[in-house]
């Protein structure tokens, strides 16, 4: 199974923190473990499903939120250096893990995606972060993981959440005015 999120996540190997790599990847390795989803819905489920007929897939919005948190952190580094001190792995690796609950939350029922049963319940901030917390991810990618939905309008981000956080609003609210 690891050998296939590697495969799905490219962007794994941008973790200089080889610890932090393997953990990233052993998290989306339980999620897929413990979905009804399997790797094929990733490329083909809308990645929202409060968009009326969003055609862009589920990992189409998450690889392009990993992109755009990674290169606004280069960018952040280059501009700010040592004024605004964050880790860039923590970005990456939230940027990689924020929406990872979304595989318990949704399901699909007659090819298409729905919201699971457990995803009534529990929304895939909370459910990534118990997932996260099973594969050891230290706090400072939970805290991405937590506050990157409305959820963290609550709570005090950090830098590294602030990035993960816009760039993901970034993809998801223009969705939201079709």
């Amino acid at each position: 199974m690891l050998d296939e999120v590697k495969n799905l996540w490219p962007e794994l190997d941008w973790i200089n923190d080889s610890k932090l790599r393997q953990q990233t990847a052993e998290v989306w390795a339980l999620a897929l473990r413990l979905s009804s989803l399997t790797i094929d819905d990733l490329h083909e489920i809308p990645f929202t499903l409060k968009a009326k007929d969003c055609r862009v897939t589920f990992m189409e919005h998450k690889r392009a939120v990993v992109h755009m948190s990674y290169e606004c952190a280069k960018i952040m580094l280059h501009f700010f250096g040592s004024n605004l001190p964050f880790d860039i792995d923590t970005v990456v690796s939230g940027a990689i893990l924020a929406d990872v609950g979304k595989l318990l939350e949704y399901d699909k029922v007659d090819d298409k995606a729905v919201v699971s049963d457990y995803g009534r319940h529990v929304r895939h901030p909370f459910s990534g972060v118990g997932l996260a917390m099973q594969c050891g991810i230290p706090d400072k990618v939970l805290h991405v993981i937590a506050a990157h939905a409305g959820e963290g309008d609550m709570v005090k981000r950090t830098t590294e959440a602030y990035i993960v956080h816009h760039t993901d609003f970034k993809s998801f609210l223009p969705f939201m005015n079709k």
